[in-house]
């Protein structure tokens, strides 16, 4: 029983400063200003190191969910990330409680990307983002559940080729 004790504490000491030196949402690389993080950092980690590669065989097949394709900025390297896309006509919006992420800056330099939803794979111009609370010409031509997100976090729009 004086071993285990022993052992707790550090374990503890261990628990504490490990994630004491976690940064907070406010100070996160995706917070970027009109593009707010939605989610805590906790469930953003949690999200990318297990839900994602565990639904990313499955994604596109799910209601409502797709994988976007896009390259690297600077590695140019093929990339493949899991979104929930809402669309109306050739309009095409993501909402983004992550904030600003990398396949949202991936994509904005480019300028294009490819989504696959089901067996459909629609090629998206003219990225853009509509930061939280906006409410200018575009709003109306958006889907009702990215208007509903808009009020509290940032949307992604793109126009379908």
């Amino acid at each position: 029983m004086a071993f285990i004790a022993s052992i707790v504490p550090e374990q503890l000491k261990w628990i504490s400063d490990r994630y004491s030196a976690v940064m907070s949402k406010k100070d996160h690389p995706n917070n970027a200003p009109g593009v707010p993080m939605v989610f805590p950092v906790w469930f953003e980690n949690l999200q990318v190191k297990y839900l994602n590669s565990a639904l990313k065989p499955i994604a596109r097949y799910l209601p409502g969910t797709g994988t976007i394709e896009h390259r690297g900025r600077k590695s140019g390297k093929s990339y493949k990330t899991i979104v929930t896309a809402y669309r109306k006509g050739n309009v095409l919006a993501i909402a983004l409680a992550h904030g600003k992420t990398d396949w949202v800056k991936n994509v904005l330099a480019a300028g294009q990307a490819d989504l696959r939803f089901a067996r459909r794979e629609v090629h998206l111009t003219n990225p853009r983002i509509l930061p939280a609370g906006y409410d200018g010409p575009d709003v109306p031509g958006l889907p009702w559940l990215a208007k509903a997100q808009l009020r509290r976090m940032a949307v992604f729009v793109s126009d379908i080729a």
